[in-house]
């Protein structure tokens, strides 16, 4: 038998343990498709690639319901079952919701559509709120809350990892509060949100990352058309390469761009299945099968709602179906048969919006549909005969369905997620998305009039227009104030939207910013002689849309006294020619200094500034100019350097030693100021109210915790009661107990089992546990005897089959000529006593266990045979680990005699070549010489015939065939062979060796 590699057993134990190693101590990130409807999650993982999460139903997408029923919480499939029974207590389509105050009319059609809900007004902050019962009020954060983190726990059961960071997924028409609403949902719910991300962004990175080596420096200009459950939107992106700088390096990598966006918020799968829901209420009505109105019965509407849905994708696929409901009111059936035709006519109205966000988005773009290159559709409701057919007849060509309408979003986030997060290194590829709200900034000036009094001017101020790519910084100079003041934070021009979108969107003021510490600050700085340069308000809008007020700080530049080397009197015609060229091309520091302000940073930390005294806008996105302006610099400081070299090198600038003189310097003092932010939208939840909130979900994930441990206690018992009511019936059981024993664990049984539905239907877990507890210290025992009957003939057979081995195992080593002879006699006269030893013990045993009852103890148990087969092995191993080593041993000194005759024969061989070689050289006489071939050939001759000749045996006729094992016994009798096992450590790491 062939001994195993050493050096391969170790790489791959190796491999198994950094492949442990990696992956419970790598990093897990997710997305989150959070729709209107459904939920995707996707993972991304060491070791996992990108890929959907499958729910506990195996399916790719979960609905996005919550529902409450007896203390019982349950989400998706489950919640939507719940619903159909109690529409109250089943919450979905919250999405809609998010940030909007009790008045928005996106509220008030939501009221419309389920007339079962009892919506309140938030008393505090004036948004909706979900009465459930008398005791208990969700805020829309605090449901959607609860499904973030189902969709992260479906994520850690899919991954089997911790999972804490994330990037989730919002429409694009979202605008400041409802962003800011979502992230304090996913902190209600302990996710970290690397970023919030665009729809219709996370889709078009979808589409680019798998089609880089398409993408060039020419633009390539696609339409993205996604039709969801509740809204339309419609984005027209550009894909092409840029070059960024990044630790000094230049890199090209792929960038899209967001150009164009057109939507409509109302629009999309949702409105068609409430128009065919409300048809077929109408039309159960017109039957006048029951005298109740089935749109007052809250049950009712909910089976036509899903029967809608149902029959709204039917009809996407078919020309016409039959829809029926049993018991949709009163016990009463309904059927009826419903064509493509009437859908579509249901329809008319909606249908005919469905261009208006294409020509939105080609506005906003200032593009015409001949510069689109494709037309992509996204979405399920674009699944729609109809709404393709209006789509193709815009676009003119074949609409591109190359994209997963269902997934695209999600798969484009957690790369964006596994993009920002640690652990992961992906390809880059830049996102730059569209402010679709503009941001300006108002704030009160004194003027002065021409009669000399002065007044108050409102001055606004645009900070991110309709349009601008974000994330992106900008500065702001206040120049005319020297005291405390304020300013406001706005929406801008929002002449793009129409009216019935201006309600909807509620574009009210966003925050008001109070600045304090002013007034006292040019106090400090004019004493000490400092000139006010203006005072900066830092914005920042992040990667997941959200405009922050970074900072607010004064700045002033004043004189200081610096001491310098003071120049000669007398400075050469040279010297002053020199200086001046150097001047001209170079500048003063101060001026290079004063063009660095002036320039705008982007969004990797470079800052936009923009003055209030100043009616020009900075274009921020121009990269080009940028560039430029950055390689000026570069060679102007080159021109410096190489300058003070020649300089320092022609001495046209020494100075004298020890004289110094003092000259003024100008130098910028900056003193951050306090400011205090009032949100005006939707003020945000307090630090108290997210306490609260935080507190009222941990108690609703603790009781869901008790419940499953106490319906899990429960199982546990009730599966133990009829395991063992049954296994007492079977003759292996009734050999192994006495009548006693059975008739006190059938009492038992039987007494638990109508307390488990009587006295025992809601106890806590802990009694449960301690009722089975008592029932196994009944029935265990009889279960244990049944396992060591059943088992004990294999177990004694696996014992003796190892005796036997062993014992011809040690005549083989007795036997063994004396080159093999790798054992002392100590060693083995100790297994051999062993063996004999075991085979006493066994015979023993056998005995006893034989004259006693199958409802006794026994007296040979498994665990017993276990040891002795352990001890068995142990010396085994230990045996054939030494024959190992020591023939190890001996192949090493065969080798190195080998290499010593090899070394000493071409020594001898080129000696005698060299005596050879003199005596034909001192032969002066004319004698005969062998040419140099025929001397070359015996010089081989003779090196071939000293080289001895050693044939490898592959077949060696050891008597020790066993596998390589580690040894685990070194007893005290053999504490002499540990020295040599020590020295030939290396040898065991040398590689291949045969036994």
């Amino acid at each position: 038998m062939m001994v195993p590699d050493v050096r391969w057993t170790m790489g791959l134990s190796l491999l198994v343990l950094l492949g442990v190693i990696g992956s419970s101590s790598g990093v897990t990130i997710m997305s989150i498709d959070f729709g209107s409807e459904w939920i995707k999650v996707a993972v991304v993982a060491p070791g996992v690639p990108m890929e959907i999460v499958l729910n506990k139903e195996s399916k790719r997408k979960t609905p996005g319901a919550l529902s409450f029923r007896n203390g019982e919480r349950t989400f998706g499939e489950d919640a939507l079952t719940t619903g159909i029974r109690f529409p109250a207590n089943n919450y979905f389509y919250l999405l809609d919701l998010l940030g909007k105050k009790i008045d928005n009319p996106i509220v008030e059609l939501y009221k419309k559509r389920f007339p079962f809900y009892n919506i309140e007004a938030d008393p505090e902050r004036g948004t909706v709120v979900f009465r459930h019962n008398d005791d208990t009020v969700y805020t829309v954060e605090e449901l959607i809350a609860q499904m973030l983190a189902y969709a992260k726990d479906m994520a850690m059961a899919h991954t089997e990892q911790r999972i804490k960071d994330c990037v989730i997924t919002v429409p694009p028409f979202f605008n400041q509060v409802e962003r800011r609403a979502m992230l304090t949902a996913a902190e209600l719910a302990g996710l970290k949100v690397l970023s919030l991300m665009s729809t219709n962004a996370a889709v078009a990175l979808n589409y680019g990352m798998f089609r880089r080596k398409e993408i060039n420096a020419t633009a390539h200009n696609i339409l993205f058309y996604d039709m969801g459950a509740s809204s339309t939107i419609a984005t027209i992106v550009s894909y092409q390469t840029v070059k960024t700088k990044d630790r000094g390096y230049t890199e090209t990598n792929p960038q899209v761009t967001v150009l164009g966006l057109g939507y409509d918020r109302t629009l999309g799968g949702l409105e068609m299945q409430m128009r065919l829901r409300d048809h077929l209420a109408k039309k159960f009505n017109e039957i006048k099968k029951t005298p109740n109105n089935v749109l007052e019965s809250p049950r009712a509407l909910a089976k036509l709602m899903k029967e809608a849905g149902r029959l709204k994708k039917v009809l996407s696929a078919n020309s016409d179906h039959l829809s029926q409901i049993e018991g949709l009111l009163d016990e009463e059936d309904f059927r009826l048969h419903v064509s493509r035709e009437e859908f579509e006519g249901l329809c008319t109205e909606l249908f005919e919006r469905v261009q208006a966000p294409i020509d939105a988005a080609l506005i906003s773009a200032a593009m015409d549909i001949s510069a689109i290159d494709q037309f992509i559709i996204v979405g399920g409701a674009t699944r729609i005969p109809k709404i393709q057919s209006i789509l193709q007849g815009v676009w003119g060509r074949e609409l591109g369905k190359n994209i997963n309408a269902d997934e695209a979003a999600a798969m484009g986030a957690v790369y964006r997620a596994a993009d920002l997060g640690q652990g992961f290194k992906v390809k880059k590829f830049h996102v730059k998305e569209a402010v679709v709200f503009p941001i300006e900034v108002d704030f009160e000036r004194q003027v002065e009039n021409d009669d000399g009094s002065t007044s108050t001017k409102v001055v606004k101020r645009s900070l991110f227009a309709f349009g601008n790519n974000y994330p992106q910084k900008k500065v702001m100079t206040f120049n005319k104030h020297n005291a405390d003041f304020s300013f406001y934070v706005n929406y801008g021009d929002l002449s793009h939207l129409s009216k019935e979108e201006l309600k909807n969107a509620n574009a009210e003021n966003i925050s008001h910013v109070l600045v304090s510490g002013v007034t006292s600050a040019f106090q400090k700085h004019q004493q000490e002689g400092s000139e006010p340069k203006g005072i900066k308000a830092h914005f920042n809008m992040d990667d997941s849309g959200v405009l922050a007020l970074s900072m607010m700080e004064a700045v002033f530049e004043k004189s200081v006294l610096v001491e310098e080397d003071k120049p000669k009197e007398e400075e050469s015609t040279l010297s002053k020619l020199g200086s001046t060229i150097s001047k001209l091309f170079a500048g003063t520091e101060q001026e290079r200094e004063g063009g660095e302000k002036e320039e705008g940073e982007d969004a990797e930390g470079k800052e936009n500034k923009t003055e209030d005294n100043t009616e020009k806008e900075q274009d921020s996105d121009n990269q080009a100019k940028k560039e430029n302006k950055e390689d000026k610099k570069d060679d102007q400081k080159t021109d410096k350097k190489e300058k003070e070299e020649e300089d320092k090198k022609s001495g046209t600038d020494k100075k004298k030693e020890g004289e110094k003189e003092l000259k003024p310097k100008q130098i910028t003092v900056k003193e951050e100021l306090n400011m205090t932010i009032t949100h005006l939208d939707v003020p945000e939840m307090t630090e108290e109210q997210v306490a609260a909130s935080k507190k009222k979900l941990e108690d609703i994930n603790a009781a869901e915790r008790a419940r499953h441990e106490r319906e899990a206690a429960r199982n546990n018992l009730e599966s133990y009661i009829l395991d063992a009511q049954d296994k007492l019936y079977q003759d292996d059981y009734e050999q192994a107990s006495t009548d006693e024993q059975r008739a006190a664990i059938r009492e038992m049984c039987s007494t638990l089992d109508e307390w488990i539905y009587d006295e025992g239907a809601d106890v806590e877990a802990s009694v449960y546990k301690e009722r089975l507890k008592e029932l196994s210290k009944l029935f265990e025992p009889i279960k244990q005897r049944v396992f060591e009957h059943l088992n004990r003939p294999e177990a004694v057979q696996a014992l003796t089959d190892m005796m036997n081995k062993s014992s011809e195992f040690v005549q083989r080593a007795r036997d063994a000529p004396p080159e093999q002879q790798f054992f002392t006699d100590v060693e083995i006269d100790t297994m051999d006593k062993l063996i004999v030893d075991t085979q006493k013990w066994l015979e023993d045993k056998e005995e006893q266990q034989q004259a006693q009852a199958s409802s006794d103890e026994p007296k040979l148990k498994l665990s017993d045979i276990g040891e002795k087969l352990g001890a068995l092995d142990r010396e085994i191993k230990y045996l054939v680990n030494k024959a190992k080593i020591t023939k190890a041993k001996k192949d090493k000194e065969a080798a190195e005699a080998k290499a010593k005759a090899e070394k000493e024969a071409k020594e001898t061989g080129k000696k005698k070549n060299n005596t050879d070689n003199s005596k034909s050289s001192k032969n002066k006489s004319g004698g005969e010489t062998k040419p140099d071939t025929e001397q070359k050939d015996t010089n081989e001759k003779i090196v071939t015939e000293e080289e001895p000749k050693v044939q490898e045996n592959e077949d060696s006729p050891y008597i020790f065939e066993e596998e390589s094992e580690e040894n685990n016994s070194e007893e005290d009798r053999r504490k002499e062979d540990i020295d040599v096992e020590n020295e030939e450590d290396d040898d065991k790491k040398s590689g291949h060796v045969e036994l």
